[in-house]
């Protein structure tokens, strides 16, 4: 008799190393948010430190300069977006095929 393979561990597993994932696409996505606004003119705070991230104004094209460099970083910067959408609905799927948490 073959023990059945503990499949909540292996979730719990991938969703930390996903977590930490997210995370990093995210910083990555702020950064390059910090470039776009840099070459939008948007101001800085004293001492010439940048503010938060403006990310759902940037994402969307409010107040950022067209020029295609601009427009290239942005749109890098919505797929770093997107990757980080879809791995939420990956990782609800593999949660319903682990069976954690099923209701």
């Amino acid at each position: 008799m073959t023990p059945e393979p503990d499949y909540p561990v292996l979730f719990f597993v991938i969703a930390g190393l996903w977590g930490v994932a997210t995370v990093a696409v995210l910083i990555s996505a702020a950064r390059l948010c910090y470039r776009i606004e840099a070459r939008s003119g948007r101001p800085l705070l004293k001492r010439g430190l940048p503010g938060y991230a403006n990310l759902v104004p940037v994402a969307f094209n409010v107040g950022v300069a067209r020029d295609e460099e601009t427009q290239a970083l942005r749109r890098r910067m919505n797929m770093r977006l997107l990757v980080i959408l879809v791995g939420f609905g990956f990782l609800y799927l593999f949660r319903w095929a682990a069976g954690v948490l099923s209701s």
